[in-house]
């Protein structure tokens, strides 16, 4: 005799013409910043400003004011955080000083803090404790800082990776949940900041909005990037304080205090590139660069590598891969 077979549940599925439209005024959290429902990325090289940018997003959306004072929020509301770096009495501190110059008393905004000492997305048990939270809270926007922390596995192992960022990704989705986390550049110097996070590939891929946060000197450079929105250009940051000397804070910089980045001898050199009709020799590119020989040829090797040029039998010409 054998046994009847057990009905297998279908997947939910709608008409194409069915679904859900976004209307034009939910396209964003955060005018022009985060987009609306986005699952990405806050990073930068160590001691950028990354937690500072973070913890501001983070008021901005709690409070209905602008993030940088130049961001409008579209979508205002509660907000949950783990920063997991920080003592509670200097994350409170931090959230304070943002507060003050908003002129903002820290116990009328719904900003939560998680308060446990490890969050771990690798476990099944925080992760359940995270979902359960925010489901009671139903926050806009939640804030993880910084990602190294939120794991004990590998960062370039691409599976394990792809687990983490699909829970949050579902997190998203069923909880209507934009979700910001820290994350730190690597070392390596790459034509697209998206390339230059630390670990695995997945992480670029996975992001619907990012902010890239670069070093000038004093100044620092914010870049952003969106899936499914054109970006502004970089803007121009300096860590400033209020007129008490204290309470530290990104802001723009002013016109007087804005320097645009040196270009770079890669820059330069795609001009060139994109100005020609026919490839280029590597000697008539040196000639019009004026740079030494090892210095053009790790510039080279570089966008060779990046599949953004192409070295052809008669000199170097823009990529014809797909990339």
């Amino acid at each position: 005799m054998t046994a009847p077979v057990q009905p297998v549940d279908e997947l939910p599925v709608a008409q194409a013409g069915a679904l859900s439209v976004q209307p034009p005024d939910k396209a964003w959290l955060v005018r022009h910043l985060w987009s609306h429902l986005a699952v990405g990325l806050i990073s930068g090289h160590p001691k950028v400003g990354k937690s500072w940018l973070g913890l501001d997003l983070a008021v901005s959306v709690a409070s209905g004011t602008d993030c940088l004072g130049a961001f409008p929020v579209e979508a205002p509301g509660p907000v949950l955080v783990y920063l997991a770096e920080d003592p509670l009495p200097r994350v409170r501190e931090r959230i304070a000083s943002l507060c003050a110059l908003r002129h903002l008393l820290i116990d009328r905004i719904p900003l939560h803090v998680i308060t446990a000492t490890a969050l771990r997305l690798d476990d099944p048990g925080d992760r359940d404790r995270l979902t359960a939270t925010v489901a009671r809270l139903a926050p806009r926007l939640l804030l993880l800082d910084p990602l190294v922390r939120l794991h004990a596995g590998d960062e370039n192992d691409s599976r394990y990776i792809a687990q983490l960022l699909g829970f949050l990704r579902s997190l998203s989705r069923q909880h209507d949940l934009a979700i910001a986390v820290v994350h730190h550049m690597s070392k390596k110097s790459s034509r697209h900041l998206g390339q230059s996070l630390r670990g695995s590939s997945d992480l670029w891929a996975w992001t619907d909005s990012a902010c890239y946060l670069t070093r000038d000197r004093d100044q620092i450079l914010l870049t952003l990037e969106h899936r499914s929105a054109p970006a502004p250009d970089p803007i121009a940051l300096i860590l400033a304080t209020g007129v008490d000397g204290a309470t530290p804070h990104l802001r723009r910089a002013s016109p007087e205090q804005r320097r645009l980045p040196a270009d770079s001898l890669a820059d330069r050199l795609l001009r060139l590139l994109r100005a020609a009709t026919n490839p280029i020799s590597g000697v008539a590119l040196r000639r019009q660069l004026g740079v030494k020989n090892l210095l053009l040829g790790q510039a080279l090797k570089e966008l060779e590598e990046e599949r953004i040029i192409d070295r052809t039998p008669t000199g170097w010409r823009l990529s014809t891969q797909p990339t």
